[in-house]
């Protein structure tokens, strides 16, 4: 029997073995860890930099033992196998001289090139997406975060699907028996389709308690603090710092999830609320990106991001770009947002406040693991915050019930009372930048919007 074939009948056996729709973990034939992996880093012109290292670090934070790594510069990918005919035969013989079990490419393949390779290698192939769905499936800990992740996998494993068995074929129809029945490939593709629906149903239960949490938050006007930024940048050891929580902090890629939210006190009768949230990386699924939408709306709907920042990390100026990019993908690029230069102790910088031009706070360098700078934080956190949220008088025409809808969605709703002319007279509190988004996106009159005081409208 050829390599190839040997392949496939591993590939089929080892997914025979597991039932699809009952878990994340089921889709994929996966060891606990120490897996011996090669990775494989291939460089395209359009790359921003040479990232082999993180790469390792995510097959390490996978729990994967990299025996080997292999590199290569391409101007376009091979269409059959992503890095060419040639470097597959020397990726094949550095495989057979390392043992290694498994091949990890740093960048998106087709399911096509995924199966061609794994063909020519004799082993087991992994992308960059599925790397980092294997790594969130190993750390998702709430119901809501298994959906996720279990929804996200699905949808990647749906192209992916290579069994077409032929023994349901005698499931036919028809005086003449015309025409093959439904084979093992399309009853897969159903499994998986009904599967999706569901874990959508159950999500979007998951959506309306976020939102009755959210609206709870607001009710207690209590501003909501957010902390963003590149994986392993130190968000859970600056968030116990400030909270005085205890949760799990690793110096590996993705050891926060799961976001949590605690109360903080900035001083001088003040307090937000912090919520420690999953890290950003370049290159992030989409898959992802869509399947986390409740959580990352946590972030759109917050009064301020904390930036956090690897103030040692060499590709510091990259990073932060990446993030930027996914705040704007998730339409959290409106809220303010604070740059918190974390790890200061690993590098020569001085602790404290940053200043711009106008005499503002542009950032603030800390060092969460030592507690350097924290008081200086929490006084730009307060500074930040006090004209983040404001109290408007809004005069609402009678056909603009939506927008009502959305002031209650999206503020504290003080007072209201209709007008002798039919208009509704609405007195909020909301964020400053939410204001601005109902001026653009609703087209809301800034003549119709006034200050309010407690004693403008009667109760």
């Amino acid at each position: 029997m050829s390599t190839r074939s040997r392949a496939k009948a591993a590939r089929r056996r080892a997914i025979s073995e597991h039932t699809l729709g009952s878990g994340p973990a089921d889709l994929f034939s996966r060891p606990g860890g120490g897996e011996r992996a090669v990775t494989v880093h291939v460089r395209l012109p359009g790359d921003a930099l040479d990232a082999a290292d993180e790469f390792v670090a995510l097959a390490d934070s996978a729990g994967a033992e990299v025996v080997g790594r292999f590199s290569h510069r391409r101007d376009a990918p091979d269409p059959r196998t992503f890095i060419g005919r040639g470097k597959v035969a020397e990726l094949a013989a550095q495989v057979e001289a390392l043992e290694a079990a498994l091949v990890l490419v740093d960048q998106p393949l087709s399911a096509a090139q995924e199966r061609n390779l794994e063909a020519d290698l004799g082993c087991r192939v992994l992308d960059r997406t599925g790397l980092i769905l294997d790594i969130f499936a190993q750390r998702a800990r709430t119901f809501e975060g298994r959906l996720q992740v279990e929804l996200a996998q699905l949808k990647h494993v749906s192209s992916r699907l290579v069994r077409g068995w032929s023994h349901l074929e005698r499931q036919k129809g028809g005086i003449g028996l015309r025409g093959p029945g439904e084979k093992q490939l399309e009853m897969d593709r159903r499994l998986i389709g009904g599967r999706m629906q569901q874990i959508e149903r159950r999500l979007s239960k998951v959506r309306r308690t976020r939102e009755q949490g959210r609206k709870a938050r607001r009710r207690r006007q209590l501003p909501v603090v957010s902390l963003v930024g590149y994986t392993n940048a130190g968000k859970t050891t600056l968030f116990n710092a400030l909270t005085g929580a205890s949760r799990l902090a690793e110096d590996r890629l993705f050891a926060t999830l799961d976001p949590t939210w605690r109360r903080v006190d900035l001083g001088a009768g003040t307090a937000a609320v912090i919520s420690d949230t999953v890290g950003f990386i370049s290159r992030l699924p989409h898959d992802l990106v869509a399947a986390f939408r409740s959580t990352l709306e946590e972030v759109s709907d917050a009064d301020l991001l904390l930036h956090i920042i690897d103030a040692g990390a060499e590709e510091r100026e990259h990073q932060i770009e990446q993030v930027e990019a996914v705040l704007s993908e998730i339409g959290a690029e409106a809220v303010p947002t604070l740059r918190v230069y974390n790890k200061v102790d690993t590098t020569a910088l001085t602790p404290g406040r940053l200043n711009d031009d106008a005499d503002g706070c542009a950032g603030v360098r800390i060092s969460a693991r030592d507690g350097v700078g924290l008081d200086e934080l929490l006084a730009a956190i307060a500074a930040r915050i006090a004209p983040l949220r404001v109290r408007r008088q809004i005069l609402l025409a009678p056909e603009q019930g939506r927008l009502r809808a959305q002031l209650f969605r999206i503020g504290q709703v003080l007072e209201e009372r209709y007008t002798e002319s039919g208009w509704l007279e609405v007195a909020v509190e909301l964020p400053h930048h939410e204001l601005e988004r109902l001026c653009v996106r609703e087209g809301l009159l800034p003549e119709r919007i006034t200050e309010w005081q407690a004693a403008d409208m009667p109760c």
